[in-house]
C-alpha cells in the first residue's frame, strides 16, 4: 500500500501541495470576488483565474462523485448551492469557528437557508501527513453529497470513511484519480494501537478519545476503500445497511452480514498490508464542463464581506450584536447596494433590531424588487412581530406570509422560503395547510442535509401517524456522528421503536423549538 515508505510519502506530499496551490491560488490585495457555478458559490480574496479554477475543480469533483456512484443531478440544485468562503489561513478558520476550534482546519454547515463551507487558502503545514485545504473541503463536500443523495442511515465509520475516500481525489493530467491513499491518516493506521473492530461498529455514542476518533476516520476510510473496489464486500455492506435500517443493532448487523466482525478485521489488516491498492481514473471528457461566472464584489459587498462570513457562520445573542454594530455604519454608506442591504437586513434581524432590518430590506427592494433575501426578511420580521404579540388576526398572518410567497415566486426551487412558509403556521399555532406541508416536503427534497428540516418533517409525520416514514427520517440523524450526545432524534427513535405514543408526544413537546444539532 502507498501509505508505507518515506519516498512515496514525500512524493505524495509534493503532489498534493502542487494540487492545492493550483486549486486555491494566492490571495489578491483587498479585492474579493464571487465565482458562481451550478453547485457552488465561492467568495475569496483571490485573482479571477484562481477563483475560476477553484470553482471549476469543485464542479468537476461533484461530477466525479456522480459518475463514480452513477447518481443523476438533483432537480433544483442550482437554486441551493453550497457557499464556500475561502479565507487566508487556518488561523482565520479557527477564529470563525470559535469555541473548541483549536484543531479545526475547515468546516461545513448544512442548512436550508444555504449550506456553507469555510476553507483556508493556505494549509497548516506541508509534511507528508499534513491535512491540506483541498482534502478538508472535499471531505466536507463528501458529507454534503452523501446525505443529499441517499435515503438510508449510515454508521459513523462509513459516514466518515466515505468522506475520507472522496477527499483524496487527485486531479491528474488525463483525469481524476479516485481511491488515492489517505496519506494524512497514515499514522493512525500504521503507527498507533489498532482500534478494535467492535469499537468501529459500536453505535452507542460513547465518547471516543482523539486517537480513537482519528482511527474511526482512518479505518473507516480503509473499509470504505475495500468495499468500493470489491463487489463481494459491497454486497455484504448492503446487507449490513439493510439490517441496520430495519432496527438491528450495528455490531449484530455486522456479525450477521460479514459472517463475523473478527473475520472482517483480518481482511482489513490484509488489505492494509498490500503493496498497492486499486483506484479508478475518470477521464475529464466524462465530467461536466462547468460554466463559471466570476465578478468582483461591489464596494458595499467588499466592505461587509468579512462580517457577512461571521453572520453566515451563525451567531448567538452576543456575536449578533457585535456584527450588527460594526455593520451598521458600513451599510449606511451603500444604500443603493441591494446585496449589501440584504446582508445587513439579516445581521440586524439576528440582533433583534427589526426596525433597522426592515429599513434595510426596503432599501434592497427599492433597487431590486426580486431580492429574495430582502423579501424573506420582510416576511420574517412581520412573522416575529405577530408571534410576539400573540396575534390571532388571520389577515396579519396572511400579510406576513405574502412576503414569503413573493420570495418563493422569485425562485420556486429555493428551499428556505418553503421551509419558512411551513414554520409560519407553527409560529401562529395553526395547523399547516396542505400547501405548506407540500412545501416542507419539497424543501427537504431539495436540501435533505439540513438536520433541522429533517427533524421538523419527522415530527410532522409523527403527528400524522406516519410512524414508519418518521423512523426513516430520524434514523440518519440517530446515527449521525456529528449530533450531540443527547441526540433528540435517537431519543425519539427509541420511543417510536418501543411503540410508546404518549412518551413520543411528551418528548416532542419538550423538544419543541430545540435544534437537533449541527
Amino acid at each position: 500500500m502507498i501509505l508505507g515508505g518515506m519516498r512515496a510519502r514525500r512524493w505524495m506530499a509534493a503532489a498534493l501541495m502542487m494540487v492545492c496551490t493550483a486549486f486555491l491560488g494566492r490571495p489578491a490585495q483587498a479585492e474579493w470576488r464571487e465565482a458562481r457555478a451550478r453547485h457552488f458559490v465561492i467568495y475569496g480574496n483571490m485573482s479571477e483565474d484562481a477563483i475560476r479554477a477553484m470553482a471549476t475543480r469543485l464542479e468537476q469533483f461533484d461530477g466525479v462523485l456522480r459518475y463514480f456512484y452513477h447518481l443523476p443531478e438533483v432537480d433544483g440544485q442550482e437554486s441551493n448551492p453550497v457557499t464556500v468562503y475561502a479565507v487566508a489561513n487556518v488561523a482565520a478558520i479557527r477564529r470563525l469557528y470559535g469555541k473548541d476550534g483549536d484543531h479545526v482546519a475547515g468546516f461545513y454547515q448544512p442548512r436550508a437557508s444555504g449550506s456553507v463551507a469555510f476553507t483556508p487558502i493556505r494549509g497548516d503545514g506541508d509534511g507528508p501527513n499534513a491535512l491540506q485545504p483541498q482534502i478538508v473541503l472535499f471531505h466536507e463536500y463528501g458529507h454534503h453529497f452523501l446525505f443529499g443523495n441517499s435515503t438510508v442511515a449510515y454508521p459513523a465509520w462509513f459516514s466518515e470513511g466515505f468522506s475520507e475516500f472522496a477527499s483524496t481525489a487527485r486531479f491528474d493530467r488525463d483525469g481524476v484519480m479516485v481511491g488515492v491513499a489517505a496519506q494524512h491518516r497514515a499514522y493512525g493506521l500504521l503507527d498507533s494501537s489498532k482500534l478494535p473492530i467492535e469499537t468501529l461498529f459500536d453505535s452507542s455514542r460513547r465518547k471516543l478519545g482523539p486517537a480513537e476518533l482519528d482511527q474511526v476516520y482512518g479505518r473507516g476510510w480503509l473499509l470504505t476503500h475495500l468495499l468500493m473496489f470489491d463487489p463481494a464486500q459491497k454486497a455484504k455492506f448492503n446487507h449490513y445497511l439493510t439490517l441496520l435500517n430495519t432496527g438491528t443493532p450495528s455490531i449484530a448487523a455486522g456479525d450477521q452480514a460479514y459472517g463475523s466482525l473478527k473475520q472482517l478485521d483480518r481482511e482489513l489488516e490484509s488489505y492494509l498490508r498490500k503493496s498497492r491498492i486499486p483506484g479508478m481514473l475518470i477521464p475529464y471528457d466524462r465530467l461536466p464542463k462547468p460554466q463559471v461566472a466570476v465578478r468582483v464584489l461591489s464596494p458595499g459587498e467588499q466592505a461587509l464581506i468579512e462580517l457577512r462570513m461571521r453572520s453566515d457562520r451563525g451567531v448567538d445573542q452576543t456575536s449578533a450584536r457585535q456584527v450588527y454594530e460594526r455593520a451598521a455604519s458600513l451599510a449606511a454608506s451603500y444604500p443603493q447596494d441591494a446585496v449589501a442591504q440584504g446582508w445587513f437586513a439579516e445581521m440586524a434581524y439576528d440582533a433583534g433590531e427589526d426596525a433597522a432590518a426592515e429599513a434595510a430590506a426596503d432599501r434592497a427592494l427599492a433597487v431590486d424588487a426580486k431580492s429574495q433575501q430582502a423579501l424573506l426578511y420582510k416576511g420574517l420580521i412581520h412573522l416575529r412581530r405577530a408571534q410576539a404579540e400573540h396575534s390571532k388576526d388571520a389577515k396579519r398572518w396572511g400579510e406576513a406570509r405574502s412576503w414569503i410567497i413573493r420570495a418563493n415566486r422569485a425562485d420556486p426551487n429555493a428551499a428556505e422560503p418553503l421551509a419558512i412558509f411551513y414554520r409560519s403556521f407553527v409560529m401562529a399555532g395553526e395547523k399547516p395547510r396542505e400547501s405548506a406541508v407540500l412545501g416542507l416536503e419539497r424543501a427537504f427534497q431539495l436540501v435533505p442535509q439540513d438536520k433541522g428540516l429533517r427533524f421538523t418533517l419527522a415530527a410532522h409525520e409523527i403527528g400524522a401517524n406516519h410512524i414508519d416514514t418518521a423512523k426513516g427520517l430520524l434514523r440518519p440523524l440517530a446515527f449521525d456522528p456529528h449530533m450531540p450526545p443527547d441526540n433528540p432524534a435517537a431519543q425519539l427513535l427509541t420511543l417510536l421503536d418501543a411503540g410508546n405514543g404518549d412518551a413520543v408526544r411528551k418528548a416532542l413537546g419538550a423538544m419543541s423549538g430545540q435544534s437537533p444539532g449541527e
